[in-house]
């Protein structure tokens, strides 16, 4: 067990992060914010140039195809943890401790949560026209462009409540990735904490709010016809609040409760 922490421990560890971010002040916290939107859509983008370019391993083995999307997705939510960056998903649950614990109040988490979603939309949606648009990675009739383009129309036609759910679970799985990354203590056991759960939720095709503010946006760029009041509506905002319950009422409140300080 010297390799990693112990729960209760983990749950201290970030007590200590959230109460740190609650009192950046807000240009910090934005700017960390927009970084964590650019790395994660970076992973979303070399996922879909890997899994959407294989055209034949996704229509003759879609089992594998969702499993290749997924296994590189994870280089985004590495690269936020490992350099210390800023995610509104995870802060729904790491947010959730202090709160719990009543060493902060609703306006400390809401600010949080706030600063972290905007800036992370700057991060994705800059990234989604910089590196996915700009450079022409997606060029016309190419398989990943037809693959990215049906992703986002994917995602777009789901009722509300089936995207509602699937972002719970897509964020107690992210929150799961960073509490076990928490518990290791060297870099490689962070990245295996953090792959396999990122690695199945993408899998799975549950929805987070974040990699879609880069997918759909850069569907929208190479030609996807909706206006922003679909993107936001049909997807954003289901998305949106079953990550915060995932987050915050399956992973943070829970462990903040069982893992209690003084004990």
């Amino acid at each position: 067990m010297t390799g990693m922490l112990a729960p209760a421990a983990i749950v201290d560890y970030v007590e200590h992060s959230a109460l740190d971010k609650a009192a950046m002040p807000l240009a910090r916290l934005g700017v960390m914010a927009m970084i964590g939107g650019m790395f994660i859509s970076l992973g979303g983008l070399l996922a879909l140039i890997v899994a959407g370019g294989s055209p034949e391993l996704m229509a003759n083995n879609p089992g594998l195809g969702k499993f290749v999307f997924g296994a590189v997705f994870p280089l985004g939510f590495i690269a936020v943890v490992l350099t210390g960056v800023d995610l509104f998903t995870s802060n729904c649950a790491t947010q959730m401790v202090p709160l719990q614990r009543a060493k902060l109040v609703w306006q400390d988490v809401t600010r949080v949560w706030g600063i972290s979603y905007a800036g992370n939309f700057i991060g994705a949606v800059f990234t989604a026209w910089a590196f996915a648009y700009m450079t022409g990675v997606f060029k016309p009739d190419d398989a990943a462009t037809h693959y990215l383009l049906s992703l986002a129309q994917h995602k777009l036609e789901n009722p509300f409540v089936v995207t509602f759910f699937k972002g719970i679970l897509a964020n107690v799985l992210v929150c799961v990735a960073a509490w076990q990354a928490y518990s290791a203590k060297d870099t490689l056991g962070r990245m295996m904490g953090i792959w396999l759960p990122v690695m199945a939720f993408v899998a799975l095709g549950m929805e987070h709010s974040i990699a879609n503010m880069f997918f759909i946006p850069a569907a929208m760029l190479v030609g996807l016809d909706v206006s922003w009041g679909d993107f936001v509506w049909n997807n954003l905002l289901p998305a949106t609040l079953g990550n915060v319950v995932g987050g915050a009422l399956f992973i943070g409140l829970p462990y903040a409760w069982i893992f209690r300080s003084e004990e």
